[in-house]
């Protein structure tokens, strides 16, 4: 993959569909390589019309790490956060946004979609406020705002964070904490199968392994603060989505994002946790697509010649799922959760599927789909 030179650092990023379309530049969370971004959802979108940009955070992955000062362990660590205290913090959330906004300098891109996803989504709210001539439009996903009234973690996600990470040397042991982070904050309804979920840990931790950055973004995240002063000033369209499931990050921060975001639309998804379910990803794709086109209009499909690859493997549970053909037996997708009181300018709207037949889709499970969704709507 390649990288570029921001802000005195390296940034490894990647590119997908032509460069003369409109960019939707994806912004990781907390610890997060960009190899999380699933690649169907990736692709989705530059079938949709858009040009795709993904790429390392600071810290993760294979940009620059920063080893250097005095850093608490990780349970000391979030002991701090959760008592008010300021531990030394190498860099800011600012520094972050600088990052993603020097990306689109490097790459010549004058205004991009921006999409952040938790602690990425705090980044994207950020560039949406302070860089608006830069933002075309923004999707915050299961992000939330910094009020400090917010339900916090779930305790069971809190003791699994402040436990000390394994070294590097015991991979296995790497694997397998990985493994159980996926399945503690992941969807309940769209659950992942553990095989499918230790090919994504293994090819992630030989990828690269920094647990001491997950400390120091988790300093920067933690020291920004009340951000909706600078949600209020948001100006351009923006989705924001939540699972009602989410124990990391409860949904009450993504109501709390929407209220805050004038015109903001939030998208309530029934049993998604605190990941990105290969199952949900058109609902993801619809949800980022209609930021888009609300800011800029329709994009004109992109007709992709078939692929002269066999399916990337993080599709095949998808794929597998299709193929059986039992869409009878799916649960409801998602669905508007009771209102509560907030911001009228924050408009609630559940998550419609619109399905639309691509070519060389099976013609039978095109048909079942429809129907399934019709007597859902119905």
């Amino acid at each position: 993959m390649p990288n570029v030179q921001v802000n005195g650092i390296t940034l490894e990023y990647e590119s997908f569909g032509p460069e003369d379309r409109e960019t939707i530049l994806l912004i990781m969370g907390l610890g997060a390589q960009l190899t999380q971004w699933p690649l169907p959802l990736c692709e989705e979108l530059v079938a949709r019309g858009y040009r795709v940009v993904r790429f390392d955070n600071r810290d993760a992955g294979l940009s620059s790490k920063f080893e250097r000062g005095q850093f608490a362990p990780l349970p000391a660590a979030f002991a701090g956060f959760m008592t008010g205290k300021t531990p030394f913090v190498p860099y800011t959330l600012y520094d972050m946004v600088d990052d993603s906004v020097g990306l689109l300098d490097a790459l010549d891109i004058e205004r991009a979609h921006i999409v952040g996803s938790s602690m990425g989504g705090m980044i994207a709210q950020l560039i949406a406020s302070e860089y608006p001539e830069r933002t075309l439009s923004l999707t915050s996903i299961m992000s939330t705002t910094g009020n400090a009234l917010l339900p916090p973690p779930k305790p069971r996600v809190m003791k699994l964070f402040v436990s000390p990470a394994p070294p590097a040397s015991h991979i296995e042991a790497v694997i397998e904490r990985g493994i159980k982070t996926y399945q503690t904050i992941g969807s309940p309804a769209w659950p992942t199968d553990e095989t499918t979920l230790r090919q994504w840990v293994t090819r992630d931790a030989t990828r690269s392994y920094c647990p001491s950055g997950v400390v120091r973004q988790a300093a920067a995240a933690v020291t920004n603060g009340d951000r909706r002063p600078k949600l209020r000033r948001i100006a351009v369209p923006t989705v924001v989505l939540h699972g009602d499931a989410d124990p990391l990050v409860p949904v009450e921060g993504g109501r709390d994002t929407a209220a805050n975001i004038p015109g903001a639309e939030l998208r309530v998804v029934e049993g998604m946790g605190h990941d990105i379910p290969l199952q949900l990803v058109d609902v993801f794709a619809d949800a980022i697509v209609s930021a888009a086109e609300r800011a800029t209009g329709p994009k004109r499909p992109l007709l992709l010649p078939a692929p002269d690859r066999p399916v990337a493997e993080e599709a095949l549970p998808l794929r597998a799922l299709l193929e059986e053909g039992d869409i009878d037996t799916l649960p409801p997708v998602v669905q508007e959760l009771p209102p509560e009181p907030r911001d009228e300018s924050a408009i609630e709207v559940p998550v419609i599927a619109d399905v639309q037949k691509p070519a060389g889709f099976p013609a039978r499970i095109f048909s079942r789909m429809k129907s399934w969704f019709a007597r859902r709507q119905g």
